[in-house]
């Protein structure tokens, strides 16, 4: 099933802005665009969207301001920041501030089209995910309800039903239901991105996961070797913080140079 949403596109240049969106609406997309950062921010401050590509380089508020404030804001809407000028510092820094991806004009829309399936899956993988644990929840309060009358003997335990809740390395716990890190029986904070990278190294482990592989099953995003690289090694960053005794004496996580990262928790 091909995966919906709510797109809004931003440049400040008219004719890209509507090539874009028509592109997108052929495909089957909602799509909404805005002509500057300050535009962007009025459309956000009303209407919900699962996905934003905004230009990083325009007059008034730029991309990355923009994509500053929507982190602050909306921390789980992905954007995808595209410029005219390639610069591999001003990529790397927008991954750092939290942009999904980074892309070259000009844009092709076949490449555009699959970029877009594959974010808005992963977003509504994720709002699943997000309602499952509600429900689960729910139940648990009701059982724990049940459980004070007297009743708990005629009503299973949902969790019950809910296969491989932990993911356990050595000293790590990885609880896929909360999405909660344990590092020595210690709860450690993790974004969400860097949860999902180390929960595929911690499936693949002791074994080595390249870069690509990194980027595709923590984020289903297909990108290219070096690509992948650079977005990687931000969020294995946030994971040495919080798995590390010594994140710059790593112990638990390691480089293979040229290659990608494994883990070594046993």
């Amino acid at each position: 099933m091909t995966p919906t949403g709510r797109i809004l596109i931003v440049d400040d240049e008219p004719v890209l802005r509507q090539t874009l969106a028509r592109i997108l609406q052929r495909a089957g997309f909602e799509v909404t665009t805005a002509e500057s950062g300050e535009q962007t921010l009025d459309y956000l401050a009303t209407t919900a969207y699962d996905l934003i590509y905004m230009d990083i380089r325009m007059p008034g508020l730029g991309g990355l301001d923009v994509l500053d404030r929507i982190q602050a804001r909306f921390p789980d809407l992905p954007v995808v920041l595209f410029t005219a000028q390639p610069d591999l510092d001003s990529a790397v820094e927008a991954l750092r501030r939290g942009a999904a991806d980074y892309l070259l004009k000009p844009l092709r829309p076949e490449m555009l089209i699959e970029k877009t399936q594959a974010l808005l899956a992963v977003r509504q993988t994720e709002k699943r995910k997000e309602e499952l644990r509600a429900e689960i929840e729910k139940l648990r309060m009701e059982l724990r309800n049940l459980e004070e009358m007297g009743n708990a003997e005629t009503v299973p335990d949902p969790a019950s039903s809910v296969a491989d809740r932990f993911l356990k390395r050595g000293a790590l716990v990885l609880d896929l239901h909360t999405r909660r890190l344990l590092v020595d029986g210690r709860v450690v904070d993790l974004p969400p991105a860097a949860f999902d990278y180390l929960t595929v190294l911690a499936r693949h482990a002791p074994d080595v996961v390249d870069y690509r592989t990194l980027a595709a099953e923590a984020q289903g995003l297909q990108a290219e070797a070096r690509e992948a690289q650079e977005l990687v090694k931000w969020h294995i960053h946030h994971i040495r913080q919080a798995i590390e005794p010594e994140a710059k004496k790593p112990s638990r996580l390691f480089n293979v140079r040229g290659i990608g990262y494994r883990l070594l928790a046993d």
